[in-house]
């Protein structure tokens, strides 16, 4: 791990005037897998010093709807309608947080994705969202 971000871990290549401000966010895509990591910096953190909840929903939405968008064949796009994280643990200023789905649907109207969020191997949380399946403009 060079700097902190594990190898293979490229900044987010689809970045936004808000990821911005929460980043940097970082992809890896191998074969039928996106991961999707962050640091967690001082802009990140609470008064407890441990990084804020909103900060994880934020990459659980990037990271499921991502995730369904890129490995559909052909890529979607959604748009997020639910989102629902389950807090099981907390990170620290300078953890490196991994978010991984590891199911995903898409249908004609509707997708479905699940990931967890890992530090050091521990799970800390795990998210599901529905996305609405946009029609092409």
């Amino acid at each position: 791990m060079a700097g902190g971000i594990p190898e293979g871990f490229v900044p987010y290549s689809q970045p936004s005037p808000f990821l911005d401000r929460i980043g940097p966010v970082y992809e890896r895509r191998s074969g039928d897998s996106v991961t999707f990591g962050l640091i967690v910096l001082d802009h990140h953190c609470n008064r407890r010093g441990i990084a804020h909840g909103g900060l994880l929903v934020t990459l659980a939405d990037v990271a499921l709807g991502k995730t369904a968008e890129w490995l559909n064949r052909p890529p979607a796009r959604l748009i997020t309608t639910s989102i629902a994280y389950d807090f099981v643990g907390s990170t620290k200023l300078g953890d490196w947080i991994e978010a991984q789905s590891d199911f995903y649907k898409v249908g004609r109207e509707v997708a479905f994705a699940n990931c967890y969020f890992r530090v050091n191997g521990r799970v800390i949380g795990r998210a599901n969202g529905q996305f609405k399946v946009a029609s092409e403009a």
